[in-house]
């Protein structure tokens, strides 16, 4: 039986973030996003409030918590900025989490534990300029050379690509076997032939450091190949339903943020001669801001449960990432309007809200792949299968 009641520990722990939130990325972030600049003491800080192993089991160095406190996690960060939601995505959902799941003991402990400790950054590398959605259209490859691979390519719109300390990469070791030809390889920044290069002028994300990551003839011990080759097509899908969850839970933040900045600015503006929000066109605005969040909370919390079992959760997780994500940009898009033509200004921050919007309807699977995936789910055409390595459930596993 699902339980949606938080925990005392749970409540502390929003309550925390959001202080974060409210002291240290409130009064910066327009300056941050406005001069396109990632505050790397961020990391610093999270790491210091034992945020990012947030749901990595203790022995791990992490803090042994559920997957739902992930997500309030996320939430709450998101509600200040989408760059520091993603930076938790991409080191705890993607990295971290995948680690978990696929890697040898002796990967754990020299990768995962300092990870969620937060003394290093872990960064996940998939895309390329040609395979995004299409993941078999990637480039890079992997060679074996006996003690070690050689690892030749590039990936880009990778976060905190000059940051990360450990990259999850993922390259063809097989090209003639496609999906299955494709393996997993943990390589470290200091590896000679690794260079990395941020992309600027985006839309929005501004405030997060994103970009490109280049391999030249970088060795990769063997040791450091995660799962077996030809496994990392499967690895990849299993890191995007960790890392679509911390999505759609920080697109709940974006919607908790946009109804904030609403409510707010509905009570001070007068027009009429009555609060704006007496008018019933905004008050419908309002009230869709308010279902959304309450529907995306339910579906990510629901993924969450489900990984809290122990469960498989990709068409779950799926949907609350298409949801959320979709519903976030219409939020913020009405957030806009209500601000009117200060909406359209950097004076208050719905417009940066709308600009990071638009990226998580695009990243880890864009709305139509995801369409696609729950439309051939209720088909028949798409059916789970078990993992032979899933997620720890909590919290028997979690704590130990």
């Amino acid at each position: 039986m699902m339980n949606f009641a938080f925990s005392e520990e749970q409540d502390m722990l929003r309550k925390m973030v959001r202080n974060f939130v409210d002291k240290e990325i409130m009064p910066n972030i327009k300056e941050w996003d406005e001069k396109q600049y990632f505050e790397r003491n961020m990391m610093k800080r999270l790491s210091e409030l034992n945020l990012m192993g947030v749901c990595i089991p203790e022995r791990y160095g992490g803090s042994g918590m559920d997957y739902n406190s992930l997500a309030i996690v996320c939430e709450e960060l998101e509600r200040g900025d989408t760059a520091f939601r993603t930076a938790v995505s991409v080191h705890t959902g993607l990295n971290c989490m995948t680690l978990l799941q696929w890697g040898s003991e002796e990967q754990k402990q020299k990768y995962l534990v300092p990870q969620a400790k937060g003394t290093k950054i872990g960064a996940f590398g998939l895309t390329e300029a040609n395979a995004g959605s299409d993941v078999a259209a990637m480039q890079t490859t992997a060679v074996d050379m006996g003690d070690y691979y050689v690892l030749n390519g590039s990936k880009t719109w990778i976060s905190l690509c000059d940051v990360a300390d450990h990259f999850l990469v993922f390259a063809y070791t097989n090209k003639s076997k496609q999906h299955h030809g494709i393996s997993a390889f943990i390589v470290e920044r200091v590896f000679d032939g690794f260079s990395s290069k941020a992309i600027k002028g985006k839309l929005g994300i501004r405030a997060g450091n994103t970009g490109e990551v280049f391999f030249d003839q970088v060795k990769v011990p063997k040791e450091n190949l995660l799962g077996s080759e030809g496994e990392g097509f499967k690895i990849a899908m299993s890191a995007l339903d960790s890392g679509r969850f911390t999505v759609a839970a920080g697109a709940c933040g974006t919607i908790m943020a946009c109804l904030e900045a609403s409510l707010q600015y509905c009570h001070d503006r007068t027009t009429f001669g009555k609060e704006i929000g007496r008018h019933q066109l905004v008050q419908q605005m309002i009230a869709k801001m308010h279902a959304g969040l309450e529907q995306s909370r339910l579906l990510v919390y629901k993924a969450g449960w489900l990984k809290n079992q122990g469960k498989r959760n990709t068409r779950e997780t799926s949907l609350a990432k298409w949801y959320a994500c979709d519903y976030a940009l219409e939020a913020a898009n009405d957030a806009v309007q209500i601000h009117g033509a200060y909406g359209f200004s950097n004076e208050y921050p719905v417009e940066r809200y709308l600009r990071n919007a638009k990226a998580p309807v695009i990243y880890e699977g864009t709305r139509e792949i995801h369409t696609i995936m729950q439309a051939e789910y209720a088909l028949g055409y798409r059916v789970d299968k078990p993992l032979n390595c899933l997620l720890p459930s909590w919290p028997s596993e979690n704590r130990l």
